[in-house]
């Protein structure tokens, strides 16, 4: 069978496996997020928090609910690295306390749905870090995501009230009922593949070519399955995806692109179940699915058709990609990290063609909705909608609307701040690392000491990590060393602050929504159930980062990649 035919057959194996999940898991998450009732677990869980589940929020007080539980959370992991060295030798296999930087840089990535990692797991982190903190905040960070698209699916659905529901509630929902239940399962199939699963310390393995090497022990198929699952993406070893411990064969790594895209897309139906109009649903639906289409197969012919003889006799650049994945997985892989907030490699994107890695740092300047993280990426995807029905609005000269709701100065200016925060974050941190004097010493790909001859793939490199920190994604080019104090502080700044502020606007927006009267439907009102509104809207999110990263991608990718 030909390289590509197989990379064709993956792809529509993972489309298959999308559209049996869609329906029922879609459905199953509008009953968890619209149920009066509450499990005997769950009743447990609000007397420790002392939470009451039946009380209703408006936006402000949902967002003083998700800050303070983040806020929390992020002390949490911080001390607990920070105490790691004094920690019984099981529970921290013997490696010492976590530098402030570093622990600083990583609870806001693990908090912050990012899981950006300036250091090796199976070198650094004992198993009471991985497990009591990484581990626990893929489940929750997860489920934050989540609460704050419903309570934006809520503001659309409600009208004469500013009440968006239950943050604490939502929050326990989403982790009891949809996202431990579903990593249960898939635990079991990732060990039944071959990941590890166990609580062993350190230990010598022979290896083929003679010698020894140390190799940990972990709960790793546990960690592996809520990675992907919770669009999360940090790796129990540094190896992450990549490592046969994490993601032993061809199916495993099939099951896991299945995994980080489940969800997402099925929220779209989630959304249209829960505004009363499923067609509404359908038109997200085609919009991420159109995008994450073009982008993969993009990805694959670049990595296919790339010129050399060496790449040609390989079946594709084969440079940095697993034998056992080829090129058609890992592209499909790279795109789908890429274009949701997850962060894990199964191939290293530095050392795709130029215009390959071009792409994954597209997926991410779009703003990760294609279909995007687990709740971050309906909700980016449903502002996107807004700013699109505006334009049409304006190209028509109607006051725009969107399920029913008007789209006036105020809603307008909360999507505008939106999407105008990640590209600042990402523009303003790059820009200041290359100016100033010690950070570009990081970069390992610079003109005259790399391979690739140009200093078009060492900007690519710190473009790309703050690409991917303010988008919350965590993937890295792995030719950068971020473990220093700047990248440290200023990549964790950037994790945080594209984390949180969005969900300060997209909260603002929905109090505003819900607080509406609903507005009834005339001939002239703009059919947003509708192919062509789908394809307005691909158009709008094209333009959009393109003027905005146009400049910034030519400098790197582009130009490697036309070198």
């Amino acid at each position: 069978m030909s390289p590509v035919l197989s990379g064709v057959l993956q792809l529509t194996a993972v489309v298959a496996a999308l559209a049996l999940a869609y329906r029922p898991l879609g459905d199953y998450m509008a009953g968890v997020y619209s149920s009066e009732k509450h499990l005997r677990p769950e009743k447990w869980i609000y007397r420790l928090i002392g939470a009451d589940p039946r009380a209703q929020m408006r936006w402000p007080a949902y967002l003083r609910g998700v800050l303070a539980f983040s806020l929390a959370s992020v002390l949490f992991l911080y001390l607990l690295q920070r105490i790691q060295g004094v920690l019984p030798g099981r529970l921290s296999l013997g490696f010492t306390a976590i530098s402030p930087d570093q622990a600083f840089n990583t609870a806001a990535s693990f908090v912050a749905n990012t899981n950006w990692q300036s250091y090796s797991g199976e070198q650094a982190m004992g198993h009471a870090v991985q497990t009591l903190g990484l581990a626990v905040q893929n489940f929750v960070s997860a489920a934050v995501g989540m609460a704050v698209a419903i309570a934006l699916v809520r503001g659309f659905a409600r009208s004469r009230t500013g009440e968006l529901g239950n943050f604490w509630t939502d929050l326990v929902r989403g982790t009891v009922r949809i996202l431990i239940p579903i990593s249960v399962i898939g635990a079991l199939v990732l060990v039944a593949c071959g990941a590890i699963q166990n609580f062993a310390g350190i230990h010598e393995v022979g290896q083929l070519t003679g010698g020894t090497q140390q190799v940990n022990g972990g709960a790793v198929a546990s960690q592996e399955v809520i990675k992907e699952l919770g669009t999360n993406g940090g790796g129990y070893f540094n190896a992450n995806s990549a490592h046969p411990f994490e993601n032993p064969n061809a199916f495993s790594n099939l099951f896991e692109i299945f995994l980080i895209l489940v969800i997402p897309f099925a929220l779209t139906r989630t959304f249209g179940k829960l505004v009363g109009n499923v067609r509404q649903g359908y038109a997200i639906l085609a919009t991420m699915g159109l995008i994450w289409l073009g982008f993969t197969a993009l990805m694959m012919w670049t990595e296919y058709a790339h010129h050399g003889a060496a790449l040609q006799a390989a079946g594709g650049a084969m440079e940095g990609k697993e034998q056992r994945f080829g090129v058609g997985s890992s592209a499909i892989f790279a795109t789908t990290t890429t274009l949701t907030s997850t962060g894990a490699v199964d191939s290293f994107h530095s050392s795709f063609t130029g215009l390959g890695g071009g792409i994954t740092l597209l997926g991410m300047m779009l703003g990760e909705i294609a279909p995007g993280g687990v709740g971050s990426g309906l909700y980016g995807m449903l502002v996107m909608a807004i700013i699109a029905v505006f334009i049409a609005g304006l190209m028509v000269g109607r006051t725009p609307e969107y399920l029913g709701k008007k789209i006036g100065t105020r809603e307008i200016k909360l999507a505008a701040c939106y999407i105008l925060v990640t590209p600042t974050l990402v523009l303003g941190f790059t820009a200041l690392s290359m100016a100033l004097s010690s950070p570009p010493e990081s970069i390992l790909n610079t003109a005259g000491n790399s391979v690739h001859g140009s200093g078009a793939h060492g900007f690519s490199e710190v473009l790309y990590a703050f690409t991917s920190g303010a988008n919350n994604n965590g993937s890295a080019f792995a030719g950068l060393n971020a473990n220093t104090p700047w990248y440290n502080t200023t990549i964790g700044l950037a994790m945080l602050l594209g984390r949180f502020l969005p969900m300060v606007f997209v909260l603002a927006l929905a109090g505003s929504l819900a607080e509406q009267q609903p507005v009834p439907e005339t001939a002239g009102t703009l059919r947003t159930e509708k192919p062509l509104f789908a394809g307005l809207l691909v158009g709008a999110i094209i333009v959009i980062t393109g003027l905005t990263y146009f400049p910034a991608l030519a400098l790197g990718p582009m130009a490697e990649g036309l070198s």
